[in-house]
């Protein structure tokens, strides 16, 4: 969790009237859109580890990491900086710099430990190459990109502006994480949705990661720079073997893809990863997702997690799995792709 308080210690004063009016007017956009209806998570999870200490100190999560027998995470932030980021203004950089910089002291009492996904909006792409390089020699590992940029007046990511952008991840090694958020279009769903708790809203954010992994694919992405890595955060792996079968298929029926030279799964396999946290359907499709696709996720301290105790729910989640499958899953994919020895 980072504050605005906290972010704006690392922005000059100056800049604090445009910080506190971007804020102000993405929560006014959003009250809109919620139609004066609300989604609280007290009302149908327990919250207790959201009321962990370690949710808010970077020590206090240490403790609780050596406490569950976690030796290092990638940890997002709360706080999606790259939805609200476009409401600042003309001093957008500033704000986004600040707030990368937030991350960055929370990360810096074990940066070995505590792999931050850094954020980073693509209003300027001079802007965000330049970024990518300052972050990642401060060790930057993962650094989280929006998922629809075309939600935000942004081109597709297929456009030539975002070019040099791919090769930065590139040549950094980057990871580049596309974390679960909202399609706006949902929003009209969340209106319509009659069920107490929004159930019928909270079950379909995942889905749409689909359309951001076919760019990726489909638009030639991926073949154009090899190197590139991608990582999508909760998006359910119950969907994904059937999904991208079904891409392969269309390969040769009735679609041209131009520079697409291998079949979609090829893609995938080589140079993407999905997360999860407890989902039995993940382990049981975990040969067809790609052994060295899957990464299990704590997501402490979210109120859905596996804390406290992960190991022995590592045990159970996995009973019957072979130990090098589970290694794989729980620590070697992940130490391959963000470069932990």
């Amino acid at each position: 969790m980072i504050t605005s308080d906290q972010v704006k210690q690392n922005l000059a004063a100056k800049y604090h009237e445009a910080w506190d009016a971007g804020m102000a007017k993405y929560d006014a956009q959003l009250e809109s859109v919620q139609g004066g209806e609300k989604l609280e998570l007290e009302d149908f999870v327990d919250l207790e580890a959201a009321r962990h200490p370690g949710y808010f100190d970077s020590k206090a999560r240490l403790d609780a990491m050596d406490a569950d027998g976690v030796e290092c995470e990638v940890m997002y932030s709360e706080f999606d900086f790259t939805s609200k980021v476009y409401q600042v203004g003309e001093h957008w950089k500033e704000c986004a710099t600040a707030y990368n910089d937030t991350l960055f002291q929370f990360a810096s009492i074990d940066p070995k430990r505590i792999l931050i996904t850094y954020q980073l909006p693509l209003i300027d792409i001079d802007y965000a190459v330049s970024e990518i390089h300052r972050l990642a020699e401060r060790g930057a590992r993962s650094i989280q990109i929006p998922n629809f940029p075309s939600e935000l007046g942004m081109p597709d990511y297929h456009d030539e502006r975002y070019e040099p952008l791919w090769h930065a991840f590139e040549e950094t090694g980057a990871v580049v994480a596309n974390h679960l958020s909202l399609r706006g279009t949902l929003w009209e769903v969340f209106r319509r949705d009659p069920t107490p708790q929004k159930g019928i809203f909270t079950g379909l954010p995942g889905f749409a990661l689909a359309e951001t992994l076919e760019w990726y694919i489909l638009t030639g992405i991926l073949e154009r720079h090899p190197k590139l890595r991608v990582v999508f955060v909760e998006p359910g792996l119950f969907w994904l073997p059937g999904y991208i079968r079904f891409l392969d298929s269309r390969m040769h029926f009735h679609y041209d893809f131009p520079g697409v030279k291998e079949l979609p799964s090829t893609y995938f396999r080589n140079q993407m990863a999905a997360t999860f946290v407890h989902e039995p359907e993940g382990i049981e499709l975990r040969h067809q997702i790609g052994i060295d696709n899957v990464l299990w996720s704590t997501d402490f301290p979210h109120p859905v997690c596996n804390w406290p105790n992960a190991g022995e729910k590592i045990q159970k989640q996995f009973e019957g799995v072979p130990e090098d499958e589970v290694r794989a899953i729980t620590w070697g994919n992940g130490a391959r792709m963000y470069g932990i020895s």
